[in-house]
């Protein structure tokens, strides 16, 4: 008997042409065991800010700067949160008081910085975007996530929790020291070294790739790195 994911003629119907945009999941380990072992969930094709409103998460980490949030994710929950006594303004004003204060009593001090901003029904860890440049670097999401890894430590009073993938972003983009921006792999080995353990939302970018295909959890299956050794 052939499983059927539609009624009627949706199987036939719903047939995805060579051109059409669209993520291709891989599947990865046997579904029958445990893996004990600490990953990230990639969540591919979901809405991150539908999710959040919907309240699928207490805590969301992402990124703000002290000049101009108007691009960013945090600026869109501000604005789709009710019951948050947050606003744009005030959330960029509190970043910029934060950069002075740091900059005036803690020179010293290692960036990025992560602010709290509790919207009642969902605490928002924003890293705050090192002074002097316009984009974080990896090394950035390593130290923020370390942060952000040590506040989540033993409650689960902020779990379950989501994260931007810092790629593609329009406020607070992610690049290399090479100019360019990294891969979602190293974004997700960064976060990971540093402890956490929660979900990431690719950028809508990532569904313009077609014939690549993607797996659904961070670390990827040891047999990726056989392949790029030149083993099968």
């Amino acid at each position: 008997m052939t499983m059927r994911l539609y009624n009627d003629d949706g199987d036939r119907l719903m047939e995805v042409p060579e051109d059409a945009l669209r993520v291709t999941i891989l599947p990865s380990g046997d579904p029958r065991h445990l893996r004990a072992h600490r990953k990230i969930r990639i969540q591919w094709g979901q809405h991150l800010l539908d999710d959040v409103v919907d309240g699928r998460y207490r805590t969301l980490i992402c990124g703000i700067n002290d000049s101009d949030n108007s691009h960013g994710v945090i600026g869109e929950v501000l604005k789709l949160v009710p019951t948050s006594q947050w606003t744009l303004s005030s959330a960029t004003s509190y970043a910029k008081v934060f950069r002075s204060a740091v900059q005036l009593h803690s020179k010293e001090d290692r960036e990025p910085y992560v602010l709290k901003f509790d919207l009642d029904r969902l605490l928002v860890l924003a890293l705050l975007r090192p002074s002097g440049r316009d984009h974080f670097n990896l090394e950035d999401i390593y130290r923020g996530f370390r942060t952000c890894a040590k506040m989540l430590e033993g409650r689960q009073d902020r779990r379950p929790v989501a994260s931007v993938s810092f790629l593609g972003a329009k406020s607070n983009r992610l690049m290399g020291h090479d100019s360019a921006e990294p891969s979602l792999e190293a974004a997700l080995e960064a976060m990971l070294k540093a402890g956490f353990d929660g979900d990431v939302y690719p950028p809508p970018g990532t569904w313009e790739l077609p014939p690549i295909g993607v797996y659904s959890t961070y670390p990827f299956p040891e047999s990726l790195d056989r392949m790029r050794q030149g083993s099968s």
